[in-house]
C-alpha cells in the first residue's frame, strides 16, 4: 500500500483578510467640548481680524446667490482650515471639534463651503486677489514681515517668480488644460519674497489656463508684485530671479520700470554662445562647491565649474529701446562626451 502526503497551502490573500477581520475598528473622536485641537488658530485669526481679512471679503468678493451669503466667515473658514493642514474640503471639519466653535465662532461646515467654492469664476478669483494684496499690506502694517535686508550694504531682497502646473479633476473646471508638464490642470503663477533672515512670503499669485505659456502675462504680474513686495517691508534692493521660461523684453522692461533688478537664465542661443567664444581663457575662474550639485542638463553630479562675465546686449531683434545691456555670467563644467556638444557652455 502506498500513502500519498498531500500538504495543502492555504491562500496568504485570505489569510491576510481573515487576520485583518479580527483586529478591532478604533475610530477617534475629539468630543472634549472645553478643549480645541489647533490652540494656535486663536491668535493667528484674530490677527487676520485685526488686519481687515473679513472685512475686505465682504467688500470685494460678489460670489452670487446663497453661495455669496456670509462671505467672509466662509473664507475665513477655509485659511483656518489650511492653517490646521486641510487640504481638502472635508478636512475642514477639524474645525468643528471640541471647542473651536467658542473662540472662532462662525466656522462653516464643509458641505457649505463646497458649494460656495463651486460657485467662483475666474473674476471671483482675481477678485480673492486683491482681497489678499490688500491683507498683506495691512499685515506688514501690524508685524515685521520682511526684515534683515538693511544689515549690509550688499543686502537685497530677492524676488523669485515661477510657474507650476496643479492637477484638476473633473470636467466642468473653467481654463483646465495639458501643461508644459502633460498634466490635466491649472497653472499658478507665483511670487515669493524672502531676505537672508526671513521666511518666503507669497507677494503675488495669478491662476491661468493650463495650456497657457510660462511668461504670458508675467510682465504685468511682475509690476504688482515688486509693488507688493515694497508694500510688504521690502528693502530698497529688489532683485527679480527667473529663469529661461521668463526670458523676453517685456519681463525686463517692466521689472526695469519698477527700479528693481533681474538675474534670468539667458538661452543658449547663437548671439549668447559667441559672446561666450569671445570670453578670454585666462578670464575664467575656476570654483569648487562646498557640496556637490547635480547637473539636469548632463544628468550628473558636479563638484567643480569654472565662471567668467562679459557685457552683453539682448534682445538686439526688437527696437533700441527694449536693447538691454547687462552682465552675462557665464558657469562652464567639463562634459562627459565633447564630440557629441558644443566646446563652451554656459
Amino acid at each position: 500500500m502506498v500513502i500519498a502526503e498531500v500538504s495543502i497551502t492555504p491562500d496568504k490573500k485570505a489569510i491576510r483578510e481573515m487576520q485583518l477581520s479580527q483586529i478591532p475598528k478604533v475610530d477617534a473622536t475629539f468630543d472634549e467640548t472645553n478643549l480645541i485641537s489647533s490652540a494656535g488658530l486663536v491668535p493667528v485669526m484674530r490677527l487676520a481680524r485685526r488686519a481687515g481679512l473679513g472685512a475686505r471679503v465682504t467688500a470685494k468678493l460678489t460670489v452670487p446667490g446663497g453661495a455669496g451669503f456670509d462671505a467672509a466667515a466662509k473664507v475665513c473658514s477655509i485659511v483656518a482650515g489650511m492653517l490646521t493642514g486641510a487640504d481638502s474640503i472635508d478636512d475642514i471639519n477639524v474645525l468643528r471639534e471640541g471647542a473651536v466653535g467658542k473662540v472662532l465662532p462662525g466656522v462653516k461646515a464643509p458641505s457649505t463651503l463646497g458649494t460656495f467654492m463651486r460657485a467662483f469664476t475666474f473674476g471671483h478669483v482675481r477678485q480673492l486677489g486683491a482681497v489678499a494684496a490688500g491683507f498683506l499690506t495691512a499685515l506688514a502694517a501690524l508685524v515685521p514681515l520682511l526684515t534683515g535686508h538693511n544689515d549690509h550694504r550688499d543686502a537685497v531682497t530677492w524676488l523669485d517668480v515661477d510657474d507650476t502646473m496643479r492637477q484638476t479633476y473633473g470636467y466642468n473646471k473653467q481654463g483646465v488644460g495639458y501643461g508644459y508638464n502633460k498634466v490635466k490642470g491649472l497653472n499658478a503663477l507665483l511670487g515669493i519674497v524672502s531676505t537672508p533672515v526671513s521666511a518666503p512670503i507669497i507677494v503675488g499669485h495669478r491662476l491661468r489656463k493650463g495650456a497657457v505659456n510660462s511668461a504670458r502675462g508675467a510682465g504685468k504680474f511682475l509690476s504688482d508684485a515688486i509693488s507688493a513686495a515694497r508694500k510688504a517691508g521690502a528693502g530698497p534692493v529688489i532683485r527679480c530671479r527667473l529663469d529661461s521660461a521668463f526670458y523676453n523684453h517685456n519681463v525686463v522692461a517692466a521689472i526695469r520700470k519698477g527700479k528693481a533688478q533681474f538675474s534670468i537664465t539667458a538661452r543658449m542661443d547663437k548671439a549668447v554662445q559667441k559672446a561666450i567664444s569671445q570670453i578670454r581663457e585666462d578670464a575664467w575662474v575656476h570654483i569648487e562647491y562646498p557640496a556637490a550639485i547635480f547637473d539636469a542638463e548632463q544628468q550628473r553630479w558636479i563638484s567643480d565649474a569654472q565662471v567668467a562675465e562679459t557685457e552683453y546686449t539682448a534682445f538686439t531683434s526688437k527696437g533700441r529701446k527694449h536693447r538691454v545691456t547687462a552682465r552675462l555670467i557665464v558657469r562652464r563644467v567639463e562634459r562627459l562626451n565633447p564630440k557629441t556638444t558644443p566646446p563652451v557652455s554656459g
